[in-house]
């Protein structure tokens, strides 16, 4: 998942550290966030938000490169437009 948390975080002058202590994790978690090699949990996702004074779509988006397109799952029926 791709975010903006190195450029939000920058713009207020926070280190990781400082955004850490908002946010109640480790530093550690934050960087691991910021190069996208851990996704945040929902909770600590929203209170990211909370932090920025943003709502999670505005930090976070999937990469869709990694994304399989919808139409393509097994488990998902392909509509053809035909009601039949």
């Amino acid at each position: 998942m791709k975010n903006r948390l190195r450029e939000l975080r920058a713009a207020r002058r926070w280190s990781q550290a400082d955004l850490a202590d908002r946010c109640q994790v480790s530093r550690q978690a934050i960087n691991a966030i910021e190069t996208e090699r851990y996704d945040p949990s929902l909770p600590l996702a929203f209170t990211l938000a909370d932090v920025f004074g943003l709502t999670i779509e505005e930090i976070f988006h999937p990469d869709r490169a990694e994304t399989p397109d919808r139409a393509e799952t097994p488990d998902r029926p392909e509509t053809t437009g035909d009601p039949a």
